[in-house]
C-alpha cells in the first residue's frame, strides 16, 4: 500500500544536490566569475596608463669632476661628457645604426659600438661601420648651483662648446 509521506532519497543519491540546485550553483558561479572579470577590467580602465621615463634633462655633475682632455661616459644618462682645451660638450652614447650602447675604447682613442662595429672619433664623427650618421651633440649648460646639465632632447650643431 502506498504511503502518503514524501519519498525519501535512496542511498545512491543521498548527499548529492538535485538538478535544480546544481544548475543554481553553476549560474551563481558564472555570475561571480563574470563580476570578478568586470571588476578587474574596470580597475584597469580607471587606473592611469602612464609610462614613466627618465627625464630628458640630466645633471652630470660639477665641472671640476672632469679632467681636461677627458671623455667620460655617463651610463645613467647615456651621454659622453667631453672636456678638452676648448671647453665642454656632450654627445649621445647611443649608436645611430640600431641604438646599441657604445663604449669608449681608451687604447684606440675611439668610441666603438660592440653590436655591429661602428666607430666614432672623440667628436662623434663616424669613422667606420654601418652607422648612417655621426653621434649627435647635445645641448649643455650650467645651472644655478654650478652643475653641468645636458638636454638629451635638444641636438645642437657640432662645435657648440660650453666654456667654464
Amino acid at each position: 500500500m502506498p504511503s502518503n509521506t514524501p519519498a525519501s532519497k535512496t542511498p545512491d543519491t543521498a548527499g548529492q544536490p538535485s538538478r535544480r540546485e546544481a544548475f543554481g550553483k553553476l549560474g551563481v558561479g558564472s555570475i561571480a566569475v563574470a563580476g570578478a572579470g568586470a571588476v578587474v577590467f574596470g580597475y584597469a580602465y580607471i587606473s592611469p596608463n602612464v609610462l614613466y621615463e627618465p627625464s630628458l634633462v640630466a645633471n652630470v655633475g660639477k665641472p671640476e669632476m672632469y679632467a681636461r682632455d677627458s671623455i667620460t661616459q655617463d651610463l645613467k644618462c647615456m651621454v659622453y661628457v667631453v672636456h678638452d682645451s676648448r671647453g665642454f660638450y656632450a654627445i649621445a652614447s647611443t649608436c645611430t645604426h640600431l641604438g646599441c650602447q657604445t663604449a669608449w675604447n681608451l687604447e684606440q682613442g675611439i668610441i666603438a659600438c660592440p653590436c655591429h662595429g661602428s666607430k666614432y672619433n672623440t667628436r662623434g664623427v663616424k669613422i667606420d661601420g654601418p652607422a648612417p650618421r655621426d653621434l649627435p651633440w647635445l645641448r649643455m649648460w650650467i645651472n644655478e648651483e654650478g652643475d653641468l646639465m645636458v638636454d638629451r632632447s635638444k641636438v645642437v650643431a657640432p662645435g657648440h662648446y660650453l666654456r667654464v
